[in-house]
């Protein structure tokens, strides 16, 4: 195991590819701001 192993992080870093072991940027779901309720006076 070592930069030459694909199937690890240090290998996958070394190869230059993303897979299970070191995903690329995760995406997050951006929430959407809860709006105020309308106050009627």
């Amino acid at each position: 195991m070592g930069r030459g192993d694909i199937k690890t992080k240090k290998g996958k870093i070394f190869a230059g590819s993303y897979g299970k072991k070191r995903p690329s940027k995760t995406t997050v779901k951006a929430v959407a701001p809860k709006k105020k309720a309308a106050t009627k006076k």
